[in-house]
């Protein structure tokens, strides 16, 4: 294996390269990026980025001295439009093809629009252009809607309520969070979003963007009220970046399909955002999008590219900063699982909950608790009995509803 591509360049990409240099691999190794940036980290742009706690330049994940001593081809502001999976060969935007002995898909996600999303005043947050973009239109003081309460949604709004803004959030699910957390958590994610004066609009779905005179004017909701608006954040999720896959042979359903050990095809891998796997440890399929699982991922690529033939199998920790509150999340949250309060009490704004499904426990999360929800974690790690660990009196006095 002399020659391993590396398409994506964000902290999936990096990691990859990284650990593969670390490791002592000393072939040609080339890391293509879509953006001209160097590699940046993500999970500061809805927050300290947008709200102008740091410049730009603190996002960075690594100077280009850093770089350098990858001793890579780094293609930045190149764009993987074409794989040819038997030819073993990458095609670029400008015409390039690039060969290889080894791949590593690493591409993210896209965010999802709405029709008329051209419109002036409306916006995506995914890339650092993006927020500092963000930012700037923020700065004038604008009226603000948020379409989707999901992490990323629910970050934005209260970037722009710290930055004193008028914001409004509008959400089709009747609660905030709700798919990852469920009604209870999304109610008290609510709660602390009207306590910090966010407006919410939950349960009704978006109808369409209104503009006049080419710019954004307001948001039209299902049931026919529409929210003023001079800028709007769409902030409705995000499709795994598989365009340039298709026709390759490659299996394409929610990301790049691969076995559990991350692999898509003979040499061929995927990690961080835009790869799905069969998570053994859980015993489902899953693709996530959080900072950690692609660092975590990509490590684990970059090992069974050298011969480690290791599962990826971790539990997934993931975490929102949203006014001052922290929530941090170990595990998995099935919609239909059982949720218990084991630590503290939501009134107080300090708890950590657990989930059982399946008679396991799989997900524990800390509200402003980080010590309770580390501790707890070793629970979901062991797989333990969920009868069992319910059956444990709670280490201090526990709301339950």
């Amino acid at each position: 294996m002399k020659r391993i591509v590396i398409v994506g360049a964000s902290a999936a990409g990096l990691t990859a390269a990284e650990t593969l240099r670390r490791r002592g691999w000393d072939g040609t190794l080339t890391l293509i990026g879509e953006e001209a940036r160097p590699p940046y980290d993500r999970p500061p742009l809805s927050k300290q980025i947008l709200t102008g706690a740091w410049g730009p330049e603190r996002a960075t994940l690594r100077s280009l001295p850093d770089l350098a001593r990858l001793r890579a081809d780094l293609r930045l502001g190149q764009r993987a439009v074409a794989l040819d999976v038997p030819g073993r060969r990458v095609r670029l935007a400008g015409g390039e093809s690039i060969g290889f002995d080894a791949l590593v898909i690493a591409t993210g996600v896209t965010p999802r629009r709405l029709p008329d999303s051209a419109l002036a005043g409306v916006h995506v947050l995914r890339t650092l252009d993006d927020a500092l973009a963000l930012r700037a239109a923020l700065l004038a003081g604008p009226r603000v809607v948020v379409v989707g309460a999901g992490f990323l949604g629910t970050e934005v709004a209260a970037a722009a309520r710290a930055m004193g803004l008028e914001v409004t959030v509008a959400e089709p699910e009747p609660v905030p969070v709700r798919r990852p957390f469920g009604n209870r958590i999304g109610a008290l994610v609510a709660e602390l979003h009207r306590d910090h004066g966010t407006g919410l609009r939950c349960g009704v779905p978006v109808r369409r963007l209104r503009g006049a005179g080419g710019r954004v004017t307001g948001v039209e909701l299902g049931d026919g009220t529409t929210l003023p608006a001079d800028v709007v954040v769409l902030a409705l999720g995000a499709a795994p970046a598989t365009g340039w896959l298709r026709g390759s042979g490659l299996r394409l359903g929610d990301g790049v399909e691969c076995d559990a050990y991350c692999q898509a095809a003979p040499g061929i891998y995927a990690a961080g955002d835009v790869a799905s796997w069969p998570n053994a440890h859980f015993g489902t399929r899953m693709r996530l999008e959080h900072r950690m699982n692609a660092g975590e991922q990509a490590m684990a690529v970059a090992g069974n590219l050298l011969g480690d033939a290791t599962q990826f199998a971790p539990v997934p920790y993931f975490w929102t900063d949203q006014y001052d509150t922290r929530i941090q999340a170990y595990g998995i949250f099935p919609p239909d699982a059982e949720m218990r309060i084991v630590y503290g009490d939501p009134s107080d704004g300090h708890f950590a909950a657990a989930y059982g499904h399946h008679g396991r426990v799989v997900g524990v999360l800390g509200w402003n608790a980080p010590r309770q929800a580390r501790t707890l974690r070793r629970p979901v790690v062991d797989r333990a009995s969920w009868a069992a660990f319910a059956a444990t009196p709670a280490p201090s006095p526990a709301t339950v509803n």
